[in-house]
Order: structure tokens, then C-alpha cells, then sequence
């Protein structure tokens, strides 16, 4: 099977870059609702709908949902690829749709999502919230799993550029975790159907991104939905869609979320979970924030007239201007940065730091400085 090609075929050309809202959803939707799949299961804070898309009438019930965090639309891009894969009419979708009943919320967070932030608009995160059940969209998501009683959840989401694996030097593009679902992080038969799981798809992972998969701390909360799912005894996946070299957008890393989506289903309908890969799964390396967007090296700066060598990183701040994600560079540390990788690094070797204000890097300074007066930066970037 050529997982490449297929996400080809299947991609949804009509939503790209960061910027995904339920506007920009909602004619997709529309679009696949062919045999009445589609109905709204409950609204958000401020009264926007929250969509379930239903497809398949197999006996293996698959419950997903996105944007969780309506800043993390990667997977909701790569949800809907899937979709279109699923409504392609070929040999492939009929047999995924003969085996599993996927029930989907692309959106659980729609306030987020116009607003581009992590939060709802109560600035509660819901990914904290799945015990108190103090937002609408926390209960919404609730009802939906006590009345889908599903087999396997995918608890979709994005992670920040910030994350690699462990100190290995390489970006983790994507990541998973096998949420624990007590304080002991034991393991049980729900949470290994789901370790064996994340261990399959690993290995089909690396042969498309070799060493740039991650696995996420396993420390129990409650709080978190991944934990009360599993603690209810359904195994229970954490999908995190990170960074991909020069692909902000995350055009490249939803592709690798698509080839995951559908390696799990590949997996799970050849029945093909080894009954014991938590060694494979433990061997998957940590997430560790070792990475910033820039890290300039051997800058010599002047402060109080003292020179010195010195070395600075900065990050990009995603800005939501007129409906538009705008990155923009901040610088964030200054000092020795031992142990850690820019997603861009630039050696100064000894050119001297100068900008339009005191001539010396300041932390949450946009990142716009010369060096030695002939090489230009501007926003995090050489300015050709």
C-alpha cells in the first residue's frame, strides 16, 4: 500500500496552512453529508454548533476528535483527508467502513478556533476539564463517549516546535503517548491494546521519518481526558502533530498524521497487535523541549563596554492579525543554550550584535539586528 500516494489522492485541497476554523469546515461537512452521517451534538460558549460527522457500520467503534485546543488544526486537516478516504468509494474505504463505525468531532473547540487560542472563551482548557465537566464542550465531548461507547478514542492534537526526541538532534514531527490511567501507571489490558497500538504504527512511521517520532511523558492526571478515558477503560491514543523542517504550516507533518490515522485502522482490521510490544513502545524516545525556532552562535555583543561572545535564541509567536497567522520572532534566551537545537542556526562566528535600540540582544525583542552592520536579520531571518 502506498501511504504517500493515497494521501495524495485524498488530500483536502481546500483547507491548508494554521488557520482552521468551524467556517472553514463547515461546507466540507456539508459536502460528505450524503447519507445524513452529519448532525450537531451541542454548542460551545458562545453558542456556535459542535459537529459529529458518522461513518461505517462495523463492529470496531473508533471515536476522534480535534481541536480540542482550537489553536491545533493539524489534525483536524488530516482528519478530513481521512474522511475523503473513507468516502473514495474504493476497495480500501469499503473495507475500513465494513470493519469500524468512526464517529468524529473535527471541532470540539470552535470558540478557540476562531480566536486561535489554546482555550475556550471561557479561558478554560479543556483538556483539563474532564472532571469537573465545567464547559459546555467538555460535557459535549462526555455524552458523546457514554453514548458511542466506543472500542478505541484518538485524542487528537498539535504540540509546539519547541519538542525533540529526547537529545537525539531531530525534531519530533509526530508523537504519541498511551495515556496512564492510574497514579501507579500500571499497565492493563485497555491501556495495552493501545501501547500495542501506538508500537505498530511507530513501525511504519520510520520508514517515512525516521527517528523524529516522540513519545510523551506518561504521569498520571485525571484531569486530562486522555487519562479518564483510558481510567474508563477504552484504550485511549494521544496523537500530537509537531514540527516538520521548514514546514510551519504543517503541510508535511499532517501528511504523517494521515499515514498514522490510517496505519492504526490498517493495523487494528488485519488484526495485527502483537499481544506484547511494550518494549517497542518504551524503546519510542521521550518528547524533551530542546528545540528553539532560531539559535544564533558566537555573537559578539557590547554590554556596559564590556565585550564578550555570547550566544541567543529565538521563537516564533503564532499572532492571529485579520484572520491571518502571522510569525513573528521574539527573542527568548540569551547564555550558553548547552544542549539545545535551533530549527535554524546561524553561526556569527565573533560578528558583532547591532539593532536600532541599545545594540545588544533584550528577551521578548523582535528578533531584527545586524551583524557587524553588513548581514541584516529581520524577523528571525537573513534578509537576502
Amino acid at each position: 500500500m502506498d501511504l504517500e500516494q493515497l494521501f495524495v489522492e485524498n488530500k483536502e485541497a481546500s483547507i491548508e496552512g494554521r488557520y482552521l476554523t468551524l467556517e472553514s469546515i463547515e461546507p466540507l461537512l456539508n459536502k460528505l453529508n450524503s447519507k445524513n452521517q452529519l448532525s450537531i451534538i451541542g454548542k460551545s460558549v458562545l453558542e456556535k454548533p459542535i459537529y459529529k460527522y458518522q461513518i461505517g457500520n462495523g463492529d470496531t467503534k473508533i471515536f476522534l476528535w480535534s481541536q480540542m485546543h482550537g489553536n491545533e488544526s493539524t489534525t483536524t486537516k488530516a482528519l478530513f483527508d481521512f474522511l475523503n478516504l473513507l468516502n473514495s468509494r474504493t476497495d480500501l474505504a469499503e473495507k475500513l467502513l465494513s470493519t469500524f463505525t468512526f464517529y468524529a468531532i473535527p471541532i470540539l473547540n470552535p470558540d478557540g478556533a476562531k480566536l486561535y487560542t489554546r482555550v475556550n472563551a471561557n479561558s478554560i482548557d479543556l483538556n483539563r476539564d474532564s472532571q469537573d465537566l465545567s464547559q459546555p464542550e467538555s460535557r459535549v465531548l462526555r455524552e458523546a463517549f457514554l453514548s458511542f461507547k466506543p472500542d478505541y478514542c484518538f485524542n487528537l492534537h498539535d504540540q509546539r516546535t519547541i519538542f525533540g526526541v529526547s537529545d537525539t538532534g531531530k525534531v519530533a514531527t509526530v508523537s504519541f503517548l498511551a495515556p496512564s490511567y492510574n497514579e501507579e501507571r500500571d499497565i492493563n489490558d485497555s491501556r495495552l491494546k493501545a501501547i500495542n497500538l501506538i508500537a505498530g504504527i511507530n513501525s511504519v512511521l520510520q520508514q517515512y521519518i525516521p527517528n523524529q517520532v516522540g513519545r510523551f511523558d506518561d504521569s498520571f492526571n485525571i484531569n486530562c481526558i486522555g487519562d479518564t478515558f483510558q481510567s474508563l477503560g477504552v484504550p485511549t491514543l494521544l496523537f500530537e502533530a509537531g514540527h516538520f523542517s521548514n514546514d510551519y504550516n504543517r503541510e508535511e507533518t499532517r501528511k504523517y498524521i494521515f499515514i498514522a490515522l490510517l496505519s492504526s485502522f490498517t493495523i487494528l482490521c488485519e488484526n495485527d497487535i502483537v499481544i506484547n510490544r511494550i518494549n517497542n513502545y518504551l524503546n519510542i524516545p521521550q518528547n524533551k523541549p530542546v528545540f528553539y525556532d532560531f539559535i544564533y552562535k558566537n555573537v559578539k555583543i557590547n554590554y556596559d563596554g564590556i565585550e564578550k561572545i555570547t550566544n541567543f535564541a529565538a521563537q516564533y509567536k503564532e499572532e492571529l492579525i485579520e484572520n491571518k497567522i502571522y510569525f513573528n520572532a521574539y527573542i527568548v534566551e540569551i547564555g550558553e543554550l548547552k544542549g539545545y537545537y535551533g530549527h535554524f542556526e546561524y553561526d556569527a562566528k565573533g560578528a558583532a550584535y547591532k539593532d536600532d535600540l541599545d545594540n545588544f540582544p533584550k528577551l521578548n525583542q523582535k528578533a531584527d539586528f545586524y551583524l557587524d552592520k553588513s548581514l541584516k536579520f529581520v524577523n528571525g531571518l537573513i534578509k537576502k
